[in-house]
């Protein structure tokens, strides 16, 4: 199985190279900051950073561009910055509403996983770690819906909160991101990478002994058989 290593950051998928080819519309677009930048524990924030991946849960905006719910559906998805070509609105009336993650390890965090269609061969490594993990899919119902069903009870409860869940720090994979008091930690490569919507910044006191682990414990076990998250290139 190829292991991903580092993502380099990439342009809004709706941001052209000059505002000035943008109508009306999408310049607002560009030169706004929305509530749809997401951290590790899948909590919205209106931040300048885009990231490198873009997720989608379905319709979570109103008429006002205002974030109203954490989720539409259960299949929460990592995209591709830019796919064959097409424009979006941010927000647009009746559309999924884009959301922004720093990079992989982040959207995994977060819940979501890649999409079958803008990120067929990422799609198909990660089914293929599932499948080697968790083993085949329920009888009647298809892998993604086996998946998204599981992730979906490890990572948001009925009350529409956070799941996480205690582990040894040092018994967690590559590509693990837990909750230190306030912060975000990554481990990657060994070291401990305090998260931010701009990038990882190295922590030289790594923490010890039992931790919160954001990252589902059904992406950890796979994390832990192999599969390897791509990560921001800040973590080096």
């Amino acid at each position: 199985m190829r292991a991903a290593s580092t993502l380099a950051p990439q342009p809004d998928v709706t941001s052209p190279k000059r505002p000035s080819a943008l109508n009306s519309q999408n310049y607002s677009d560009y030169i706004m900051t929305y509530q749809n930048r997401v951290d590790p524990a899948g909590t919205f924030h209106a931040v300048p950073a885009k990231g490198t991946l873009m997720g989608n849960r379905g319709i979570l905006h109103d008429d006002t561009k205002t974030i109203f719910r954490t989720h539409g559906h259960q299949n929460w998805v990592t995209c591709a910055l830019s796919f064959k070509g097409r424009q979006r609105s941010i927000m647009g009336e009746g559309k999924y509403t884009e959301l922004f993650f720093l990079d992989e390890a982040t959207a995994f965090a977060a819940g979501h996983r890649p999409c079958a269609e803008c990120r067929l061969e990422r799609y198909r490594e990660f089914t293929q770690a599932w499948r080697q993990t968790h083993g085949e899919p329920e009888p009647g119902r298809p892998l993604p819906q086996t998946i998204d069903k599981a992730l979906h009870a490890a990572r948001i409860d009925r009350k529409r909160q956070k799941v996480v869940f205690d582990a040894e720090v040092e018994s967690l994979p590559e590509g693990t991101i837990f909750r230190d008091g306030d912060d975000f930690v990554l481990i990657w490569q060994g070291r401990h990478w305090l998260w931010g919507f701009d990038g990882y910044q190295e922590r030289h006191a790594k923490t010890c002994g039992r931790v919160s682990v954001l990252t589902p414990r059904p992406m950890v076990e796979v994390f832990r058989n192999g599969f390897t998250p791509a990560v921001h290139t800040s973590a080096q």
